[in-house]
């Protein structure tokens, strides 16, 4: 019979209640799921267990060969994915951080952009640059606010006292 599946679960089926009940995500129950409907033999094939999952057959052979390599760790391993590495390194992203706390900061995103440049080597663009300072680090350059040139100081101060 095609589909149907040899491999040895070692976990008894509390066991794998139990640990299904303590997963916290999905793909983690799913693929424990799996694990119980063959253990229950609710399940008499990988292709029946595949369509009470709702999966397609193949992901649910890569699993269970995850599990015949390395067992319940190697099933439940979460894949984590690399990325691109950062415009910015993190050791330049906090003394970046500290420069924007310390009193005199900069005056706009144009200078951190020159700041970056002298500190890495090369040019960042200024989106990036403000993408780090505003959202990642939830900081900003220290801007002063424009006076006014026929602002009175007596005014001023009068308004400070009475405010």
């Amino acid at each position: 019979m095609a589909g149907v599946c040899k491999i040895e679960i070692a976990e008894t089926e509390e066991e794998l209640k139990k640990l299904l009940s303590q997963q916290k995500t999905g793909s983690g129950k799913e693929r424990l799921q799996l694990l119980y409907l063959l253990k229950t033999k609710k399940a008499q094939s990988v292709t029946e267990a595949a369509s009470l999952l709702g999966r397609n057959r193949v992901t649910l052979q890569d699993w269970l060969k995850k599990y015949r390599d390395g067992g319940l760790v190697e099933l439940l391993c979460k894949k984590v994915s690399t990325g691109r590495p950062r415009e910015i390194p993190g050791g330049l992203e906090k003394a970046l951080e500290n420069e924007l706390q310390s009193p005199e900061g900069f005056n706009s995103y144009g200078e951190i952009c020159q700041w970056l440049e002298e500190r890495l080597g090369r040019k960042v663009k200024y989106k990036t640059v403000h993408q780090l300072v505003h959202y990642r680090l939830k900081a900003s350059p220290k801007i002063a606010r424009p006076q006014s040139q026929q602002q009175m100081p007596e005014r001023l101060e009068a308004f400070k006292k009475t405010f």
